[in-house]
């Protein structure tokens, strides 16, 4: 017959294999060790005596070093678990701190920008206008006779960069400024009878582009709310003090 003792390292270990089972599957044996294993298992534990040895010593039961020999079990699987929202939270954090090119959204912005203005070149070559001269004419186009201060600021652009682009539409007698009756610090600047004209063959441009691209107006709508609000935190930010 085999000693109460060995019989019990046997059971011991037997429970040992299921607490490793039950600790790969996600078992709560742990907190089932703690309720039950008693102050042996503890013990074994902040000494660093093996379990089965110090519950043989001290004539635990059975039954408790099993439990105890659980604990142990699941205390190995735990310790050596990675967390997964640590692992997220570290994933995260390295991409939010990336310094790699195409994950820019600044990078992202203007290399849609510079594709964007290439899909609508060809398009404009029929109109013989190039970009910036196409967002001069919707201006006026939209409003009429304006001030090129009011102009330049519809387009965000200073009246330096705005200037050169007049010049031009006039040298091809698509616009016509003049100075303000009321003040003459003012010019005005309208469209000619031929920049009219332009409208009418212009007005499939849109269209054309939303095919180009395989953009539905649902998808266009979507996109320029979303980076309009982009557009106004930047400012938002670009004025804050740092």
């Amino acid at each position: 017959m085999r000693e109460p003792g060995v019989r019990a390292v046997e059971r011991a270990r037997d429970v040992r294999v299921r607490a490793e089972g039950a600790c790969d599957a996600g078992g709560p044996v742990v907190e089932a060790a703690r309720d039950t294993g008693g102050l042996a298992a503890a013990g074994a534990h902040s000494t660093g005596v093996p379990v089965v040895e110090a519950a043989r010593d001290t004539g635990v039961p059975a039954a408790a070093r099993a439990r105890a020999e659980g604990v142990r079990a699941e205390g190995v699987c735990v310790e050596g678990a990675r967390p997964e929202g640590a692992r997220s939270d570290g994933a995260r954090a390295a991409h939010e701190g990336s310094l790699l090119l195409d994950e820019q959204l600044c990078f992202a912005l203007y290399a849609a920008q510079r594709a964007v203005t290439a899909a609508y070149r060809p398009l404009l070559e029929e109109l013989g206008l190039t970009y910036p001269q196409y967002l001069v004419l919707l201006v006026l186009w939209e409003r009429g006779e304006t001030t090129v201060k009011e102009l330049a600021a519809a387009l965000r652009l200073d009246y330096g960069t705005v200037s050169p682009l007049l010049k031009r539409l006039e040298s091809a007698g698509v616009v016509r400024r003049e100075r303000a009756a009321h003040d003459e610090r003012s010019v005005l600047v309208a469209c000619t009878g031929r920049g009219e004209e332009l409208r009418e063959r212009a007005a499939r441009v849109p269209g054309a582009l939303r095919s180009a691209t395989g953009l539905d107006v649902a998808d266009v709508a979507r996109l320029r709310e979303e980076l309009w609000e982009l557009t106004q935190r930047a400012h938002a930010a670009a004025e804050r003090p740092i």
